[in-house]
């Protein structure tokens, strides 16, 4: 997840671009790396209206920043939580015919490589179900004011355990947390 320093998610990959590309020569590989982990990616509806028609564009754009990415992307399974959506305009991209709670921990059953929760509502949901095994927040240092923040409305206070940094020469850093053991403050 790419965050301000002020606290705030992206509203979507093209606003994120906004405040993100001038520190991408850095992060790129951590971001392909990331891609290249994971074989599954879980969407929301929100981010996926403004998301797959994003990607499916880029994968048009062979000299865009983002390109390699898409390509990852292009190749990986991805699953849409949805009461209205009908399609998602994309061969890879399926509704999902479960709820989340249910079709989570069965993913983790499978074999393969991990799950990507690519959108903030659908964190949210994860994080208060206890399905998220680790979090990697990029931290970006610019402040943008308004947006969505990541941690809105949340009523538990989990505790996280930091297992890793990454710390680039722009100032972002990347910021790796495990939950701690079914801990909770207040």
């Amino acid at each position: 997840m790419q965050i301000s320093l002020d606290g705030f998610s992206s509203t979507g990959p093209n606003d994120e671009q906004k405040w993100v590309t001038w520190a991408w020569d850095e992060i790129k590989q951590e971001v392909l790396d990331l891609a290249n982990s994971c074989d599954t990616e879980l969407i929301g509806r929100k981010l996926a209206v403004d998301y797959i028609p994003f990607w499916t564009d880029t994968l048009s754009q062979p000299e865009s920043m983002m390109y390699e990415v898409a390509k990852i992307k292009e190749g990986q399974k991805k699953i849409v939580f949805s009461h209205t959506l009908k399609s998602t305009g994309w061969d890879s991209a399926k509704l999902s015919d479960q709820p989340l709670e249910e079709l989570v921990p069965a993913l983790k059953q499978q074999a393969g490589k991990d799950i990507l929760v690519g959108s903030r509502s659908l964190i949210l949901q994860l994080m208060a179900l206890n399905l998220i095994d680790e979090y990697q927040f990029c931290i970006h240092p610019v402040v943008i004011g308004s947006g969505l923040p990541l941690f809105e409305n949340v009523t538990q206070r989990p505790i996280f355990n930091l297992v890793k940094t990454k710390t680039f020469g722009s100032g972002a850093i990347t910021l790796y947390y495990e939950p701690a053991t079914s801990k909770t403050m207040g």
